[in-house]
């Protein structure tokens, strides 16, 4: 079949994003049932609670899940569940979304016409230190037991040795972020029996997941060897936390070999203090990877014996890397993005909110109505996610309601399908331009950047002299 795009072109395939996915509304039924179970607490279950248990376990009935998982119910609305019960239980949870994760990429799939590779995921190590996996998992089983509304600082309070010691050993560094990001949200919230609303599915989907990581091995990066050729950045895609902000750019690798053309991302993570937001975040991203430099020139990439993972993401290094030629990211989306091949998904990462597919779009009328911005494709409204839009660049939602093209990524969330813009084609003072969202990633000489950098880079100074003051006693 040949390669197609989201757009005009392949407009009769775009009402596909509307339509019903079998079984999914049940899928996540059961996973809500679950959700409000841990809102109050798995020490003294109440009826409703050992219902949402069993309803849990009924949705996997039919899979290799199924006698661990109702065993584990049984016991958990009982008030009697134990380390090994909370870890099938979580598992049951991911197994379900990750059913809906695959049943909504097939419809991608459909839609976009890209294929997906098929490559077998290497099966994890086990190097991580058992016993501070274990006190990582002690302290997930007690806020289960203890519920969302049952949390006080003391209970949160129970991550902050294990985070520690875990921060310094960079094979557990991910599952350290994890629970320190997620205590911090806890702690927010505390006393759990005050909150007027609780994000029931956020903290499970944390829980769950900090869960099964606390096996050995699970959080490992596996290598599948290393890649030479040309990357072609489409754009950015920042997530900030107040604990940490991630850059992930996504890309079209050419092998140097002539071999098919597939979409990667490359991404940095780094610890931030909450003082630091805005443009500011660049100057913690910028030392650890060149790559940003060069999206925000417009520049492709020859990389050389980089390490890559099995799902797409390159292990980043700049000696494996040097600027090439210059490279319109909006050429790269008309041609060579709907030949790229997409990489398979790990199982641990097969969740609905992990979805995310570059697609390019032109042609489309955009609607407002009040802070909602749609856009029309070929007839079919598809919602635009402006609160994706980072505030560290200059892309705002203003440009994109004024927009003529865009390349984004396709997300699901709340039920239907989504586009988060990365970069816009718009007219600005009777002239074409682009604008990308990671448009400030190597520097700015726009003024608002350049004000937004000074703020920042003042904030940095102060916490670096603080920092060395407390190095220095």
């Amino acid at each position: 079949m040949p390669p197609r795009e989201l757009g005009p072109s392949a407009g009769e395939r775009a009402d596909l994003l509307a339509e019903t996915v079998p079984g999914l509304d049940e899928a996540l039924a059961a996973v809500d049932a679950f959700d409000r179970a841990l809102v109050a607490g798995l020490l003294r279950p109440q009826p409703a609670q050992a219902a949402g248990l069993t309803e849990l376990a009924h949705a996997v009935a039919g899979s290799p899940l199924a006698s661990t998982v109702a065993e584990a119910a049984g016991k958990a609305a009982a008030g009697a569940a134990g380390e090994d019960h909370f870890l099938a239980l979580a598992a049951a949870r991911t197994a379900l979304l990750g059913s809906v994760h695959d049943a909504l990429a097939v419809r991608v799939e459909e839609v976009t016409g890209r294929s997906r590779r098929e490559e077998p995921l290497p099966a994890p190590g086990e190097r991580q230190p058992v016993n501070l996996l274990a006190a990582a998992r002690s302290w997930l089983c007690d806020l289960a037991r203890s519920g969302w509304q049952g949390i006080d600082h003391d209970v949160v309070a129970g991550s902050a040795q294990v985070v520690s010691a875990m921060l310094p050993d960079p094979a557990l560094r991910r599952l350290a972020t994890l629970l320190d990001g997620f205590a911090a949200e806890l702690a927010a919230s505390c006393p759990g029996a005050t909150l007027e609303r609780i994000p029931a599915r956020r903290w499970a989907d944390l829980w769950s997941r900090a869960m099964l990581l606390t096996l050995p091995g699970a959080a490992d990066v596996q290598l599948t060897g290393t890649v030479t050729g040309r990357l072609l950045p489409l754009g950015v895609d920042v997530q900030e936390h107040a604990t940490a902000v991630q850059a992930q750019v996504h890309a079209v690798f050419e092998p140097a070999d002539g071999g098919a053309s597939r979409l990667v991302r490359a991404g940095v993570s780094v610890p931030k203090p909450d003082t630091v937001v805005g443009a500011g975040l660049w100057q913690l991203l910028r030392p650890h990877m060149s790559l940003l430099a060069a999206v925000s020139e417009g520049r492709s990439m020859e990389i050389t014996g980089m390490p890559v993972t099995a799902e797409g993401d390159l292990v980043w290094s700049d000696g494996h890397a040097r600027v090439g030629e210059p490279a319109d990211a909006f050429a790269t989306a008309r041609v060579a993005l709907p030949a790229a091949t997409e990489a398979p998904t790990a199982p641990l990462d097969r969740h609905p909110a992990g979805i995310a597919v570059p697609v390019f779009l032109e042609g489309y009328a955009t609607e407002q109505d009040d802070d909602a911005l749609t856009f029309t494709v070929a007839g079919h409204p598809l919602p635009v996610d402006t609160d994706r839009v980072p505030a560290a660049g200059p892309l705002t939602a203003d440009a994109v309601a004024a927009s003529g093209a865009c390349i984004g990524l396709l997300r699901w969330d709340a039920g239907a399908y989504r586009i988060q813009p990365l970069a816009v084609e718009t007219t600005v003072r009777k002239k074409a331009v682009a604008i990308h969202a990671g448009g400030w990633a190597g520097g700015t000489t726009g003024k608002a950047g350049v004000r937004a950098e000074k703020a920042a880079t003042d904030a940095v100074a102060v916490l670096r002299e603080r920092a060395g003051r407390l190095l220095r006693k």
